[in-house]
């Protein structure tokens, strides 16, 4: 089992505050012979007849003593999972999942705003102060 990362319950709670229902924790995906973790797997129930939104989370705390780096893990994390997402449920999407004042700091400089600008990221901001999210981006299908 991988290491949890810092917010991970902090995010889990966040996400149940927000109405979504925690399906894994960690999220398990098969490819070829290798297993990946993502750090957890969620969903959220629309209306009856459009069915379920499903997300996959990974975590980031950013807390390391080289910024760069953990942007360069989590960008290929967030890539891989999505392909591998794409074939094996392809109605779940991966969000990378950003405590506020990582965002707010290192997503406002040019390094991190490469990953924004990325065709086909997603991520979510949360607060770890009061435990909720404040921002999607792009906003969650609900």
């Amino acid at each position: 089992m991988a290491a949890k990362d810092f917010h991970d319950d902090t995010v889990k709670t966040a996400l149940i505050k927000d109405s979504w229902t925690i399906t894994d924790d960690p999220l398990v995906l098969r490819i070829g012979i290798r297993n990946v973790l993502v750090d957890m797997g969620a969903e959220k129930l629309i209306a009856a007849e459009r069915g379920a939104t499903k997300i996959a989370v990974e975590v980031k705390s950013f807390m390391s003593a080289s910024l760069v780096n953990e942007l360069e893990k989590a960008w290929g994390q967030f890539f891989l999972y999505s392909r591998i997402l794409k074939k094996q449920d392809s109605l779940r999407q991966i969000y990378l999942a950003v405590e506020r004042n990582v965002f707010e700091t290192f997503f406002k400089q040019e390094v991190g705003q490469l990953l924004l600008e990325e065709p086909g990221f997603r991520l979510f901001i949360f607060d770890a102060k009061i435990e909720e999210i404040i921002e999607w981006k792009p906003q969650v299908n609900s």
